[in-house]
């Protein structure tokens, strides 16, 4: 075997673990070969700043890279603590009988998915399950033991719900559908018994990668100037005008993991007011978002950006924008169906700007002196 191949195979030994397959609207796992490719070889740290469901950055870490993610919303966090920055943590079956073990007599304190999204997503028996869960999870001393705990329920929970999204109101119609249950057996299943028979997925899919990675939960402007050196950003920023609305389709998950005592629940989804802000998500915002984003990253060497043609700004007036901080080549997928969500419609494409900083070409004195007199 050549060195070269060496490098090769050892460049892919974290690849027996898999990323559990989320669903997710704009989540980039059916994506990862073609980013890949865009990948530059030197580099050793990476950050994924905008982690959603965590697919690219599980891949960075794979790749054995030092890999920091960042969401904003902490569901999303809880996934990057249990599978980027944990390396050896995984649900027991001591822990699977804590998290399961719940009381028949509700808790005052923990009573928050009973109280408000019964008869709404869940029955009341599966509400109090929910609750009761909650509680146990804080029974659990381990961070990344709560972490994976968190992860995997937000995972039955989008298995459960139909469209694996709660910004609709169909969720009790649909799991009495016949229709619907013979291509989704999980709409009528108890949460519980999704729950465990997702443990082992997301048991294997801890690993050590031998680097010392990070999760956190920030606006990523206020966490990149904070950060230290990294050699490769990836952005992949809510598509603003075209599904940028997380909050809206996922607050239940993020009610669930901050178990809210000041929020009011509002229309008929009981999504938590006020909401957190982005800055992504919103015309009004979105330009000096990516303004002082750019600002904020202009000592890493290379980044990659995800963006999408049905997007604001347009492709044109977005590739403009960051030109004004880096040489960009722009690279297009096409979506042959909608299942990528997040403005992935059929025909719509999916885009890649590859950034590099530009060469500055430095003159040395007696050449400036001759030109000038030339």
């Amino acid at each position: 075997m050549f060195i070269g191949e060496k490098m090769l195979f050892s460049e892919y030994k974290y690849f027996q673990h898999s990323f559990p397959e989320p669903q997710y609207l704009g989540a980039k796992h059916t994506l990862i070969s073609w980013l890949n490719k865009h990948i530059p070889r030197d580099v050793k740290t990476a950050l994924d700043a905008f982690g959603g469901s965590q697919s690219v950055a599980f891949f960075l870490k794979q790749r054995g890279f030092t890999t920091t993610t960042n969401d904003f919303l902490n569901f999303n966090h809880q996934i990057g603590m249990a599978l980027i920055e944990n390396k050896d943590q995984i649900l027991t079956d001591e822990d699977i009988h804590l998290l399961l073990n719940i009381d028949a007599n509700s808790d005052p304190d923990f009573q928050l998915m009973e109280d408000t999204y019964t008869d709404i997503f869940f029955e009341r028996s599966e509400s109090r399950f929910l609750d009761g869960f909650r509680k146990n999870i804080e029974h659990l001393k381990n961070p990344y033991k709560k972490a994976l705990a968190f992860t995997i329920m937000s995972r039955s929970l989008t298995r459960k719900i139909t469209m694996g999204h709660f910004a609709h109101t169909q969720a009790l119609k649909y799991a009495s559908c016949p229709e619907r249950l013979k291509r989704n057996r999980s709409l009528a299943r108890p949460i519980k018994d999704i729950f465990v028979e997702l443990v082992p997925k997301y048991n294997q899919a801890v690993f050590d990668n031998q680097k010392e990675n990070k999760s956190h939960n920030e606006n990523i402007l206020d966490l990149l100037p904070k950060m230290g050196p990294v050699d490769l950003a990836y952005f992949d920023p809510p598509y603003c005008d075209s599904h940028a609305d997380y909050q809206s389709f996922y607050h239940l998950l993020e009610t669930y993991v901050e178990y809210w005592k000041d929020k009011q629940f509002i229309n008929t989804i009981k999504r938590y007011e006020p909401q957190k802000f982005s800055g992504f998500d919103k015309k009004r915002d979105v330009v000096a978002s990516f303004e002082k984003l750019f600002e904020s990253a202009q000592d890493i060497p290379y980044w990659l950006i995800s963006y999408n043609n049905r997007s604001y700004p347009s492709v044109d007036d977005f590739q403009k924008l960051v030109a004004k901080y880096r040489d960009v080549e722009v690279e297009y997928k096409a979506y042959e169906n909608g299942r990528g969500g997040k403005g992935s419609v059929a025909g719509s494409c999916e885009i890649l700007l590859v950034c590099k900083k530009r060469l500055v070409v430095s003159i040395p004195f007696e050449c400036e002196r001759e030109l000038a007199y030339a």
